[in-house]
């Protein structure tokens, strides 16, 4: 386990569902499982893999845990390859020194370190850190853009010898736009010039928002549904008739949203994902109904359940616990409160401008009294 600070700011709080001091739990629950290394596993001896990591290493700034997520930056800085990507999946072995589990280069695990770089900058207002990481942002985002295809979408992955995938994904590619404006908001910071990566989001966004034919079908998943929205894609009346459209196949009321339409079984993560999706959709009504539903899988300890099937409500898969599950949590909590200065990213304008500075109706930057659990 990597040494815990003590937070630097109060953490995130929504009156009624989420207390500062659970949310600081929540944290802890994270930092608790992060090794030495700084590499933040779904759950002690698990894998994990860079998107999730960045995930909770952005979940613990959010608590005010500052080393801990530098820890975690730095060790993506170590791991990355000479070509500017990452393997899928990492695991620590018996002594400690991690190694690569599974050996595929996923386009969407690599962009994401732009978001979490950039969002790091916001919270702490660090131009050190950002110069420090600038070089793995523009190799990560060469990579990445080395997979997009003429007509705009961006290939899954490579193999490990770099021969290219032959689809697209909806959910990754929509992600990789968010993450690409953040990578542009980085570049500007620090006075790069970048007009391919601004060539190639704007084409990649038209292909996300204008072209479902480009992408493997995979509407049986809510993030397909819901992740054009969350990254900023498909806005405004037309986000909110995205999520609305298919409110019915994929939201269970009381409980959450399915991972998958046709199955039963709700997660964590994917309902506090698509509380951020309606809050960015200006829809803060059910972002945060979607935000109190997810308490159902909060554990005494601030963990959260990975998810949970129905109608016998067992938890599945196992006990699991996952770190993203809590991260999820904690960067929802801070985008209804408003916390943090990073807490528009992925609601307004990658953060750079207050177009939203107070928390939602309902929602406070203050300890509530009262709590859910």
């Amino acid at each position: 386990m990597a040494p815990t600070s003590v937070p630097a700011t109060v953490p995130p709080a929504v009156p009624g569902i989420l207390t500062s001091a659970q949310a600081a739990a929540s944290a802890e629950s994270i930092a608790s499982v992060q090794l030495d290394s700084g590499m933040i596993p779904w759950f002690p001896g698990g894998h994990a893999d860079p998107w999730n990591h960045v995930e909770a290493a952005m979940a613990l700034d959010v608590a005010g845990r500052r080393s801990e997520a530098e820890a975690a930056y730095a060790w993506l800085a170590r791991r990355q390859r000479p070509d500017g990507a990452w393997h899928q999946y990492y695991v620590a072995g018996p002594d400690g020194a991690d190694r690569v589990e599974v050996d595929t280069l996923d386009a969407n695990v690599c962009a994401y370190v732009a978001t979490g770089v950039w969002h790091h900058f916001l919270v702490t207002g660090d131009v050190g850190f950002l110069e420090s990481l600038w070089a793995v942002v523009d190799a990560a985002v060469s990579f990445v853009l080395g997979l997009q295809t003429r007509r705009g979408e961006i290939l899954w992955a490579r193999h490990a010898d770099g021969t290219p995938w032959s689809y697209a994904l909806l959910t990754g590619s929509s992600s990789i736009c968010h993450s690409l404006g953040c990578a542009l908001a980085v570049a500007r910071r620090l006075g790069h010039r970048r007009p391919g990566w601004e060539r190639g989001r704007a084409k990649l966004a038209r292909t996300v928002a204008g072209v479902p034919g480009a992408f493997a079908p995979k509407d049986r998943w809510a993030m397909d549904w819901y992740y054009p929205v969350l990254a900023g894609v498909v806005e405004g009346h037309h986000g909110r008739r995205r999520l609305a459209e298919r409110w019915e196949r994929f939201v269970i009321p009381g409980l959450g949203a399915r991972c998958v339409h046709d199955r039963p079984w709700v997660t964590a993560a994917e309902t506090a994902e698509c509380a951020l999706a309606h809050l960015a959709a200006d829809d803060a009504g059910r972002a945060l109904e979607l935000f109190a539903w997810a308490q159902g899988l909060r554990a005494d300890d601030g963990s959260y359940f990975t998810g949970i099937v129905l109608p016998d409500r067992v938890h599945f898969p196992g006990d699991e616990r996952a770190t993203y599950s809590a991260a999820a949590v904690l960067l929802a909590a801070d985008a209804l409160s408003a916390t943090t200065p990073a807490s528009a990213l992925f609601t307004f304008d990658y953060g750079r401008r207050s177009t939203r500075s107070e928390p939602v109706a309902g929602a406070s930057t203050k300890p509530s009294a009262r709590a859910r659990r």
